[in-house]
């Protein structure tokens, strides 16, 4: 499950250097006091075993679902964002994200951990997930990249979407081992 929507302030347009200090503030950030929708509270009423990435706006999207978590790791912490160190052209910071994602994707990674590193740590955290899976229904509170990284491993390594969700604030997807 992706975490809540991120409490943030207003920001105008800002330069890809700007970015630094707008990342780090999204990287210690809260979820707004926004209702939880009622399917992720009942997807996660089903799990016996609560993991969370060490986010903040992971961790207080398990507690707004009334749960503590059994393990919390860094591992299932999102993807890293690097920023720019130009100061042209000053565009929203929603703008630079899908910007500086898409380098990132392309092999732009100064400061921050690349892809192919963090495609890695998507096959250790699918790993842990599926040795966790071993005591119960788990529930993942994790991120956009790292969790579509984590899904990817799963299903090539023989695990089984049940249903497709968006990529929104706290959507979900579900997945079964269907065996060999």
């Amino acid at each position: 499950m992706r975490h809540g929507q991120p409490q943030l302030g207003e920001v105008g347009k800002l330069s890809a250097l700007d970015m630094k200090d707008w990342i780090e503030h999204y990287n210690q950030s809260h979820i707004t006091h926004q209702p939880v929708p009622e399917a992720s509270l009942q997807l996660a009423a089903t799990a016996t075993v609560i993991v969370s990435s060490s986010a903040p706006r992971a961790l207080t999207s398990v507690r707004a679902l009334g749960l503590e978590p059994t393990l919390v790791d860094a591992i299932f912490c999102e993807a890293q964002l690097p920023y720019g160190r130009w100061k042209r052209p000053r565009l929203s910071p929603f703008t630079w994200a899908f910007i500086l994602r898409i380098l990132w994707l392309c092999g732009y990674s100064p400061g921050v951990e690349s892809a192919t590193t963090t495609r890695t740590r998507a096959c250790t955290a699918a790993q842990r997930l599926k040795s966790i899976a071993d005591e119960g229904t788990v529930l993942l509170l994790g991120h956009g990249v790292m969790n579509r990284l984590i899904a990817k491993q799963l299903e090539a390594d023989g695990w089984s979407r049940e249903k497709r969700s968006s990529s929104r604030y706290w959507s979900a997807q579900v997945y079964h081992y269907k065996g060999v």
